[in-house]
């Protein structure tokens, strides 16, 4: 086994030197590590950085360093608290381990190069650290990477949700669609979970939005209205597509198949037509599913109604002019309203109340095309650096 002073010269620990090592071996191998402040040594202040020869107490830490082979690696410390003259009492600042970590800095460093590439679950398994240390490595890495986060020019914002957990648990996301940056995610979708965000911009920060995109959430809408009245609101495409989808589109296809049901082959290709009907028509790649989905269409006037309407419905994004958008909306309503189909009326009737906020697009085309045009998650690792510091921040 290599002396002690091999491995005080191969731990670097500075300030200290090793006075004993113990292995111990289980289900999980350990090699405890002893250290003591080496004689002579003056503690400098972590306050001011200037030297303090007194001495105010001493505690005796327990702190994770990088494995030794197949060994969990573990230091005995005694942390040195010291009389600073400048500073009063104050814990001797050392170059290899941060002021309450319970983790050197150089696992710190592995941990946190290691959650560039993998979960923050499976660099905890790899290392046998807790969930929530690691999280904190990762946090604390990427607050000092990127600094604070920079909101002087943000004058459009997105907003939307995402689920985190099973048991419809909810964050909401907050970019900059312009840039395509993330700014803040915080859990919740209701007012007070994303009051944080518009405390954080400021009352500068929050005259000076001047759009904010979103889903048609009745709390995002009363929220920016109070925090930021000036700003106008813009109802994303993506979203209000996805609405129709769910409560015409695929409510019909169920009435449909109901109403089909003495008929069990209509009924079976009606049925099973759920993804068909909700998929836009350029990406359907398959031949065989276009020339399906013609047939359907073509032998139900109902789902051809509704499919049509759906079309002419995102065509209403395309206007840069408020007041052809305007005239193209009673277009599509009054067709709606002669169709008869009950779904179908209910939703532009529904839809009609959040009018103002789709017409707005006409003025903010480039910010409300899409919110998912914007990162909207912590996914990658571009993004997941970005939320994680705005979470910070928020």
């Amino acid at each position: 086994m290599p002396g002690i002073d091999d491995i005080a010269w191969l731990g670097g620990w500075e300030g200290y030197r090793v006075c004993g090592v113990e292995r111990v071996d289980g289900a999980s191998s350990e090699i405890w590590i002893t250290l003591e402040a080496e004689a002579g040594e003056v503690p400098i202040c972590e306050g001011c950085g200037g030297e303090a020869p007194g001495l105010h107490e001493i505690t005796v830490r327990r702190v994770r360093d990088l494995p030794i082979l197949d060994c969990r690696t573990w230091l005995v410390v005694p942390r040195r608290r010291v009389m600073c003259p400048r500073c009063g009492p104050k814990l001797e600042r050392l170059s290899w381990l941060g002021r309450y970590s319970r983790v050197t800095a150089r696992l710190a460093d592995s941990v946190a190069r290691l959650c560039r590439h993998l979960s923050i679950k499976r660099v905890a398994e790899f290392f046998g650290l807790h969930w929530n240390t690691v999280k904190a490595i990762d946090k604390r890495y990427l607050k000092d990477k990127l600094g604070p986060i920079d909101l002087a020019g943000v004058t459009v914002i997105a907003m939307d949700e995402f689920a985190i957990q099973k048991g419809h648990r909810y964050a909401t996301v907050i970019v900059d669609p312009t840039v395509k940056r993330v700014l803040w995610i915080g859990r919740g979708r209701g007012r007070e979970d994303i009051r944080p965000f518009f405390e954080f911009l400021g009352e500068k920060g929050r005259t000076r939005l001047e759009a904010v995109v979103m889903d048609m959430n009745g709390a995002y809408e009363t929220e920016v209205r109070d925090q930021c009245p000036q700003a106008e609101v813009v109802f994303d495409l993506f979203h209000v597509v996805a609405k129709y989808g769910r409560e015409v589109v695929d409510r019909v296809r169920v009435d449909e198949a109901n109403r089909l049901k003495d008929d069990k082959t209509a009924r079976k290709v009606v049925k099973s037509a759920k993804w068909l009907l909700l998929r836009n028509r350029e990406n359907i790649t398959k031949p065989e599913d276009r020339i399906r989905l013609d047939e359907l269409l073509a032998a139900n006037k109902a789902l051809m109604v509704v499919y049509v309407l759906k079309d002419d419905l995102k065509t209403l994004w395309d206007h840069r002019n408020a007041t052809d958008a305007l005239e193209a909306w009673k277009d599509w309503f009054n067709r709606t309203s002669k169709s008869g189909v009950k779904p179908l009326v209910a939703f532009a009737k529904k839809l009609r109340a959040y009018l103002p906020g789709i017409l707005a697009h006409a003025r903010w085309p480039r910010a409300g095309t899409s919110i998912t045009s914007a990162p909207s998650a912590p996914a990658t690792t571009s993004s997941r650096s970005a939320s994680t510091r705005a979470t910070t921040c928020g």
